[in-house]
């Protein structure tokens, strides 16, 4: 008897020892972790095959028009690249199965095809590839089909993935090193791949010269924090190396300002944001971030209290609109935050061009901005994703977008906006005394 070896990625083997419900692996580019799991996912169905189990292998992913967008070619050059394997499997243009008749590839996707997913056969393996954008009601639909089970062995589910966001499904539901011994999920990234090719070496180099602002995500898996192109993606990664970016908490002799951006109460209604700021000689101290949408100003004024900004320690600023009356409550956010005792500032309209100039404003005094790590990343996530809306068949800009991220960085432009440069205190002159 004969015994194969598959070459792996050592921080894989782990994964795929043993029983398991789910294994995965998450991480930047060129780490291996598709092949690898193509591979795996072709030798499990061999190992069922030739132990007379009958089922599918079925591969997803959250989007898949066509076959063009699913897993099959890298599945079809995973098996040709063991002989065995490819002797086992039958592969045609559009479909993989064993000679045996035994075993199938199967290839889906998840936002048209769920709940057809029950009606697949067998389940014996369902790899989900590129699972960052899969949504948790696809989750909850996916995960019960995945009940078959045998002597010896279960339907397991694998995932695999590039981190992009932290809040995403997959990453709150398959979290790394989890508690359970039959949830084995690693993260996986190009150092970790032996046959890491010279091509992609290059390629990384030159991200890390020319795109540090992404460098994190693309090949150390780290989440998107600046999108490229994005107004403050270079000052954010300068900041971070720089140190800016880390312990830097409230003063407790300072005045805290508070900077909004409004939204209002209806099921629609903008978020509303405040900016916990502090200025410090020539330092902008950023020390806290507050993000919310459709709730009462109420709500906003309870978060003030649990931080500690009452109004005999806190200001607000609030834009032009802040005179504006809510539409569900019908009064304006300056009465009701002064009625709750602060003291309140309104913005001037800036006019034309007010968001150009408050990007503009912003990044000539990000060199003086020091970010209180831990309670302003949702914030600089924010500041990070910012950017310029493109007419892609004109290739102009039309000037700021106004999507998820445009309320944070509004209100963050306005607390740079009313920054003043500390005045110099006047030499004291020194004369001579009469003698009487």
């Amino acid at each position: 008897m004969t015994t194969a070896q598959i070459a792996l990625p050592q921080k894989l083997i782990p994964v795929f020892e043993g029983e398991a419900d789910v294994r995965g692996a998450k991480g930047g580019r060129g780490s291996a972790k598709t092949r690898s799991f193509a591979k795996m996912c072709a030798v499990k169905g061999y190992i069922y095959g030739m132990a007379g189990i009958k089922g599918i292998l079925l591969c997803a992913r959250q989007f898949m028009n066509s076959l063009s967008d699913s897993s099959l070619e890298e599945c079809k050059r995973a098996i040709e690249e063991e002989a065995w394997l490819a002797a086992y499997y039958e592969i045609g243009d559009n479909y993989i199965k064993s000679r045996d008749g035994r075993i199938s590839f199967v290839f889906a996707g998840l936002d048209r095809n769920i709940a057809s997913i029950k009606s697949k056969g067998r389940i014996l393996v369902c790899w989900v590839d590129e699972a960052e954008p899969v949504t948790e009601e696809a989750w909850t639909t996916l995960i019960p089909t995945l009940r078959e089970e045998g002597e010896g062995w279960n339907a397991e589910l694998w995932v695999t993935w590039n981190p992009k966001r932290k809040g995403a499904p997959v990453e709150k539901r398959f979290p790394v090193n989890s508690s359970d011994p039959r949830v084995k999920i690693v993260v996986l990234n190009w150092r970790d791949n032996p046959k890491f090719p010279a091509k992609l070496e290059r390629d990384r180099q030159r991200d890390l010269e020319e795109r540090p602002e992404q460098y994190d995500h693309i090949w150390e898996g780290g989440y998107v924090t600046a999108l490229e192109g994005a107004y403050y993606a270079k000052h954010l990664q300068k900041a971070k190396e720089e140190g800016r970016i880390g312990f830097f908490p409230a003063d407790p002799l300072m005045t805290i300002r508070l900077i909004a951006d409004i939204g209002g109460t209806g099921a629609k209604a903008d978020n509303f944001v405040f900016w916990a700021m502090q200025f410090i000689g020539r330092e902008i101290r950023v020390v806290n971030h507050h993000e919310a949408q459709g709730q009462p100003i109420d709500y906003h004024l309870a978060w003030c209290r649990t931080q500690g900004y009452e109004p005999s320690r806190a200001q607000i600023w609030l834009p032009h609109d802040g005179e504006t009356q809510d539409t569900v409550y019908d009064v304006s956010y300056e009465s009701a935050l002064r009625k709750a005792g602060y003291k309140v500032t309104i913005i001037p309209n800036q006019g034309k061009g007010a968001a150009m100039a408050r990007v503009e404003r912003t990044r000539i005094v990000f060199p003086q901005i020091r970010f209180h790590e831990q309670t302003t990343e949702a914030g600089r996530l924010a500041l990070g994703w910012y950017h310029e809306k493109r007419d892609l068949d004109r290739g102009i800009g039309l000037g700021p977008d106004h999507d998820w991220a445009s309320h944070s960085a509004d209100a963050f432009g306005l607390g740079c906006l009313i920054w003043e440069e500390p005045k110099t205190m006047k030499p004291l002159q020194y004369g001579k005394l009469p003698i009487v």
